[in-house]
C-alpha cells in the first residue's frame, strides 16, 4: 500500500510538471518554480541538492514515525496488523472522511487503493521508461 501511495504521488507530480502547472514563488533562492523544465527527469535534475535532501529526509521521518507509532499503538502489519494503516496522527485522514465508515467499507476502500496503486506503479514505470529510452512506450509522447 505504501509503494502504491508513493507511485500515485509520483505519477500525479510528473503529470503536473509535464502539463506546465507550477507553484508561485521560488523553489530555492534564485530558482523560480516557473523556471523548472516541463519534463519529469529534467525537472528533478533542476531541483537543488538540498531540496532533494529535504524531500528524502521528510519521507524518511514519516516512515520512521509510522514504524514507531505502529509498534506502540497497534499490531505491526508484519505481525498480523492491517496493511496500509498509517499510524502517524493526522497524516492519513486529517478531515475525518473515514471516521463513520463500516469495517467493510474501509476494507473495500483499501482494496480500491491497492488496485489504483498498482496502476500508478505501471504508469510511473511507463513515464520513466519513456523518459530514459525514447520510443520504448508505444503511443506515448516525450515526457
Amino acid at each position: 500500500v505504501k509503494h502504491g501511495r508513493i507511485a500515485m504521488a509520483a505519477f500525479v507530480g510528473w503529470w503536473t510538471v509535464a502539463s506546465g502547472i507550477t507553484l508561485p514563488g521560488q523553489l530555492a533562492y534564485g530558482t523560480d518554480f516557473s523556471s523548472l523544465p516541463s519534463k519529469g527527469l529534467e525537472a528533478w535534475d533542476a531541483v537543488p541538492g538540498w531540496g532533494k535532501a529535504q524531500m528524502l529526509i521528510f519521507a524518511g521521518l514519516i516512515e520512521f514515525h509510522d514504524e514507531l507509532f505502529a509498534s506502540r499503538r497497534d499490531t505491526h502489519y508484519m505481525k498480523g496488523g492491517t496493511p496500509g494503516k498509517n499510524h502517524v496522527p493526522g497524516l492519513y485522514d486529517p478531515l475525518g472522511f473515514a471516521k463513520g465508515k463500516s469495517p467493510e467499507a474501509l476494507a473495500r476502500g483499501r482494496d480500491v487503493e491497492i488496485k489504483n496503486g498498482r496502476l500508478a506503479m505501471l504508469g510511473i514505470a511507463g513515464l520513466y521508461a519513456q523518459a530514459v529510452i525514447p520510443g520504448s512506450v508505444p503511443l506515448q509522447p516525450d515526457c
